[in-house]
């Protein structure tokens, strides 16, 4: 039963995201805009800059300092098998951080509503490793095809 709902959840979340709204997730990224930055000119702040982070490796910011050396951070979660941010573990964590990562750095903020968290996720995806503007659909569709395999 627990595997039926996640992969409804995951068809769910799939659709969702891959007819989001770029407005409405830059709406929605202001609540994280005091910790984060994306763009061209993004630096790291309290968090690590976010561009690419749609399918990026957990921990591949360079430069940013992650939680270390205790267990339920980042890099401990990371360690013993790599992890990445995929549709799942990034809608999971934007919806509860301390889930995913117990002893991460980031608290808050929660988002609560499926179509908040599909459209910050949409509106992350169109930025490249760079900062640089990509297609956010065919960064999702990517990522959509790599974990259907």
């Amino acid at each position: 039963m627990r595997f039926l709902l996640t992969i409804v959840t995951l068809t769910l979340i799939a659709t969702h995201v891959s007819a989001g709204d770029l407005a409405a997730g830059k709406r929605v990224f202001i609540k994280c805009k005091s910790c984060h930055q994306v763009g061209p000119e993004a630096k790291n702040k309290m968090g690590p800059t976010l561009n690419g982070v749609v399918g990026r490796r957990w921990g591949a910011v360079d430069g940013f300092k992650y939680s270390a050396g205790k267990e339920g951070t980042l890099l401990a979660a990371n360690a013993d098998s790599p992890k990445s941010w995929d549709l799942q573990t990034l809608s999971a964590y934007l919806r509860n951080p301390t889930e995913v990562i117990p002893n991460g750095k980031m608290k808050t903020p929660r988002l609560n509503k499926e179509e908040d968290v599909a459209n910050v996720i949409y509106y992350l995806a169109q930025f490249g490793e760079n900062g640089e503007k990509v297609d956010p659909d065919a960064v999702l569709s990517a990522l959509e095809e790599i974990g259907s395999k």
